[in-house]
C-alpha cells in the first residue's frame, strides 16, 4: 500500500518460497495478495487481475480461499480496465451477491456496491457508489472509502462532471496522503490532473506533448505489455515504468492504461 515494491516482492517471494512446496494454497495467497495490492496501486490491471484470480476464480468464491471477499473490489476493477466485463466481472459481482457478502459485515457490504457500480449500465452507477459511500459503519475503514471515492471521482470525471469529480477525488487524495499510500496518492493525483484535462480538453485545447521516452511507454502500455514487461523491453526499472505513466495519464486526459489506446489515436499524427 505505501509503495515499497521492493520490499513486497522480497516478502512475496519468501512466502512463496515457503508455501509453494508444502502446498500450503492459503498461505500462498498472502503472497498473491500484496502482489495483487501491488499492481493495482500502480494501474498495472493485468498483473493485478492474475493474482485475485489466483486467490480465487472470477466468479466463485472457493471454500479454501477465505482472502477472497476482501479482495473482490480488486478483481471486478482489474477484470473491468482489462476488458473482461461480461465474463468476470458481472460474474462475480454476481457470485458477491449469491454468497451475501452485504450482510457479512459494513466492509464487505460497501465493496460489493463499489463493485456493483463498476459493472452497472447508464445511470445506474452513481446510485451504487452513494450506496457504498453510505453503508453504516464502513466510515472507519479509512482505505477503502478513499478507495471507493476514487473510483467515484473517476466515474464522474468520465462523464464530464467536473464538479462532482473533484470533490470526491480531493477527499480521496487526502486520505491516501494521510495514510501514506503513496501509489494511491498517485493515482488520485492523477485523477485531479486528468479532471483539468477534461475542462481543457472541453474547450478544445491541445493535450501536453510526451517526451519521447513517454510516448514509447505509452505506446507499449496501450498495446498490453505489463509494467514488468514494459520495464524489461527499455531496460529500466518496472517502478520507473509506473511513474512514467502517471506522469503521461493527466497529460492525455486519462486515468489508467485502459484509455491510452484512444488517446494516442487523438494525437495529431496518431
Amino acid at each position: 500500500m505505501t509503495g515499497d515494491g521492493a520490499t513486497a516482492a522480497r516478502l512475496t517471494e519468501g512466502i512463496a518460497r515457503w508455501a509453494l512446496p508444502r502446498r500450503a494454497q492459503s498461505v500462498a495467497a498472502y503472497a498473491h495478495h500484496v502482489e495483487l495490492m501491488t499492481a493495482v496501486g500502480q494501474g498495472d490491471f493485468e498483473v493485478a487481475f492474475h493474482h485475485a484470480n489466483a486467490i480465487s476464480p472470477a466468479g466463485e468464491f472457493a471454500p479454501y480461499a477465505w482472502l477472497a471477499p476482501t479482495v473482490s473490489l480488486d478483481l471486478v476493477e482489474s477484470a473491468v480496465r482489462t476488458g473482461r466485463h461480461g465474463d468476470a466481472a458481472v460474474a462475480h459481482v454476481a457470485a458477491m451477491e449469491e454468497a451475501r457478502l452485504p450482510a457479512m459485515s459494513p466492509r464487505l457490504a460497501m465493496l460489493f456496491h463499489a463493485a456493483s457500480a463498476l459493472v452497472a449500465e447508464g445511470p445506474k452507477a452513481p446510485a451504487h457508489f452513494t450506496h457504498a459511500l453510505a453503508v453504516p459503519g464502513a466510515d472507519g475503514y479509512r482505505f477503502d472509502v478513499a478507495r471507493v471515492r476514487l473510483l467515484y471521482g473517476s466515474h464522474f470525471r468520465r462523464h464530464q462532471a467536473v464538479a462532482e469529480s473533484r470533490s470526491h477525488l480531493r477527499l480521496a487524495l487526502a486520505a491516501f496522503e494521510a495514510l501514506d499510500a503513496a501509489p494511491w496518492t498517485a493515482r488520485a493525483r492523477a485523477e485531479l490532473s486528468a479532471t483539468a484535462q477534461t475542462r481543457a480538453t472541453a474547450r478544445a485545447r491541445t493535450p501536453r506533448a510526451l517526451t519521447p521516452q513517454e510516448q514509447q511507454i505509452a505506446e507499449l502500455a496501450a498495446s498490453g505489455l505489463t509494467n514488468k514487461k514494459i520495464a524489461e523491453k527499455m531496460a529500466i526499472s518496472h517502478r520507473t515504468v509506473g511513474n512514467h505513466l502517471y506522469q503521461i495519464y493527466p497529460k492525455l486526459g486519462v486515468a489508467s492504461r485502459g484509455g491510452l489506446r484512444d488517446a494516442l489515436r487523438a494525437q495529431p499524427g496518431g
